[in-house]
């Protein structure tokens, strides 16, 4: 009898980094994502790794579940609702529109938010810092880049005159990208066109529309249906010969000219430390949320020869990772 209680203690005590030690169980981590599995690989495998890092190795002390809307906002809800079926310990949301999608299904399973441009404005949490309720994480500060975006374009485009913005208009953040982005134009003496794009078939749409409006360069800002297509975005911005400056990273690996903005992977990495203080018993509420600490810019010179694009020195100088 010592025996079999000495065992117990022992399987117990090797269970306590996942927060779960009093009855032994496997946490489950649930994962929600308006985009496809694709579009996303490289976020999943950072947070993945981060995981790794502290301890937690899938299907043997922990175990995750993947759920990814493939730009269809529609199906945000009854993706939530498995995840909640599942009874999931923590939520991992990869965007606004996921985590209003969580945080309309439960108010008790805590929500760490990968990232969002504005998290209290989204009314998700009280304040930066003290959250309140059951959602913590990471905020990414968009709508103030989007105008340093544009700033980049003109530097490396001295004569831009007209700009074509491509967006998702009821994209959480969006709104607010948008003015920024007036905002900058008018001090650089820029005319702003914005173009919609809530559907794939929007796309060669935007791009025609830009190019009939002798548009200049191209700024995209947030939404499922772009970054779930990046490479055909990139594709048309290379057929169009248009310069388009992105928000993320992601869309220069897939072939775009240039991106400013957070680093999404960083923040990504860093979503596995809420999950770790959570599953080890931290409140979301109590956890402040975290702002970037990583920016880069991104430039890609076979993109710019395809376009017929000389990036200028000065512009160069600046980039934290050259694709050549």
């Amino acid at each position: 009898m010592k025996l079999l209680c000495l065992f117990t203690t022992v399987f117990l005590l090797g269970s306590t980094n996942l927060g779960n030690a009093q009855s032994g169980k496997v946490p489950r981590i649930g994962y929600l994502f308006a985009t496809t599995a694709p579009a996303v690989s490289a976020r999943i495998e950072a947070s993945r790794q981060a995981l790794r890092d502290l301890g937690y190795i899938e299907q043997k002390n922990i175990l995750i579940e993947y759920r990814y809307a493939e730009g269809k906002l529609d199906r945000l809800r009854a993706l939530v609702a498995e995840l909640v079926r599942l009874k999931v310990d923590v939520i991992v949301s990869g965007g606004p529109a996921p985590t209003r999608s969580a945080k309309e299904a439960t108010s008790t399973i805590p929500i760490v938010m990968a990232l969002d441009f504005d998290p209290v404005g989204s009314g998700f949490v009280a304040s930066l810092a003290r959250p309140g309720g059951n959602i913590t994480g990471l905020s990414s500060l968009a709508p103030e880049i989007s105008g340093k975006q544009l700033e980049i374009l003109k530097d490396m485009l001295p004569r831009l005159s007209r700009a074509a913005v491509f967006g998702y208009s009821t994209f959480p953040g969006n709104a607010q990208s948008l003015k920024e982005t007036e905002l900058a134009a008018r001090v650089l003496g820029v005319q702003v066109q914005y173009l919609d794009v809530r559907d794939p078939k929007d796309l060669e749409t935007a791009f025609r529309a830009a190019s009939k409006e002798r548009a200049d360069a191209v700024l995209v800002l947030g939404g499922p249906v772009l970054i779930s297509h990046r490479k055909q975005v990139t594709d048309l911005a290379v057929k169009s010969r248009l310069p388009v400056v992105f928000y993320v990273a992601e869309f220069v690996d897939a072939g775009g000219l240039m991106s400013y903005g957070v680093s999404v992977i960083d923040l990504f990495r860093r979503a596995a430390t809420y999950v770790d203080k959570i599953l080890k018993g931290a409140k979301p509420g109590d956890l402040p949320i975290e702002q970037p600490t990583k920016f880069e810019l991104v430039i890609n010179l076979t993109a710019a020869k395809q376009i017929g694009v000389t990036i200028p020195p000065n512009v160069l100088a600046r980039a934290d990772r050259v694709i050549r």
